[in-house]
């Protein structure tokens, strides 16, 4: 087992390793954001691998696949030792329906419901984290959030969160109870979340849970033309313009600059993205997906690499030379 650092999450109690599994990828391909068709034990093998190599918490949502990524969870931690079994987030806020379309609903008797029904694929009594899952309806929000407020006081959560909110939405909810975390996208090519999100989280001590920081696997190093030509239909990336001309060979060229500074550390490109989204004090942690056993190995090392400043600086050239290129076709 590694020894992978560990941050609280905020004011929360909470202790976290800096990777955290991501389930997103393991929803498989029968909803409009899957990633493809997914071998459920290739996914129950992955979080038993995650836990084995030292990650300490899972991350989840009713909505990967309509419930089935909790139960690739749930079925995980039935093979898991009680002293071992990791701390589970999940979330709250979007819905399936009969015909397969998702809907936005944060009123107060639809999440009591999600949440029940997350508890019962999860096979747990307790969730560790709680999360509204997006900010939409966003008019309410305020109902939403007193909503896992009263799940936390009943037992039924351990902490509450968001996800996907910016500041003046976090500032609404506030006076209804405090935050434990925010989980927004971060990574190398999504750094929105820096000029206010980071020094109001900082200053409030909100927990940063970042996700997607390998890029949806832009940073994985694996990413070709060749590659991205065959990424199935039922893979959402199929249909994202990040995939494709004209952004598609100047997202290329950056991940070969930057595969080339991993390199000279005899790093991987994946190692690189994650520990340079931790390098900020802020982010607690960051989510990194798996499909299967073999990909969670390459996640850990990123959480164990404190990157020089001297790396920082190369990198940030990289990426305004990049952040030019893209501008001029975006």
């Amino acid at each position: 087992m590694s020894v992978i650092p560990t941050r609280r999450l905020g004011k929360s109690s909470l202790e976290l390793t800096q990777v955290g599994f991501g389930t997103w990828g393991i929803s498989g391909g029968r909803w409009r954001f899957g990633w493809g068709e997914q071998d459920p034990q290739d996914a129950v093998d992955a979080i038993l691998k995650a836990v084995e190599l030292g990650i300490n918490w899972i991350d989840t949502a009713p909505v990967y696949g309509d419930g089935i990524s909790e139960e690739h969870v749930g079925a995980a931690l039935q093979k898991i030792p009680a002293d071992l079994k990791p701390l589970i987030a999940t979330k709250c806020g979007r819905v399936f329906g009969s015909d397969g379309t998702v809907s936005a609903v944060l009123k107060r008797e639809s999440i009591i419901q999600e949440c029940e029904k997350s508890l019962k694929r999860l096979g747990v009594d307790v969730i560790d984290l709680y999360q509204i899952h997006w900010p939409d309806p966003e008019q309410d929000i305020e109902e939403g959030w007193r909503a896992v407020n009263d799940l936390k006081r009943a037992g039924k959560v351990r902490e509450i969160g968001v996800s996907n909110f910016n500041v003046t939405q976090m500032k609404r909810i506030l006076p209804e109870g405090e935050i434990a975390s925010l989980q927004p996208p971060y990574s190398l090519m999504a750094r929105q979340i820096e000029q206010e999100i980071l020094p109001f989280c900082s200053e409030q001590q909100i927990g940063i849970v970042g996700y997607s920081p390998l890029a949806k696997g832009l940073l994985t190093g694996k990413m070709t033309p060749e590659y991205v030509a065959r990424i199935p239909q039922d893979d959402h990336r199929s249909r994202d313009p990040k995939f494709h001309e004209p952004q598609l060979s100047r997202h290329l060229k950056f991940i070969k600059g930057l595969t080339t500074l991993a390199e000279n550390y005899q790093k991987t490109l994946a190692e690189l993205a994650i520990a340079w989204t931790l390098r900020r004090p802020e982010v607690t942690a960051a989510i990194v997906g798996a499909r299967n056993p073999s990909q969670v190995q390459a996640n850990i090392g990123g959480a164990l690499w404190r990157l020089e400043e001297e790396l920082i600086e190369k990198i940030e050239t990289l990426q305004t030379q990049w952040q030019s290129e893209i501008a001029e076709v975006t």
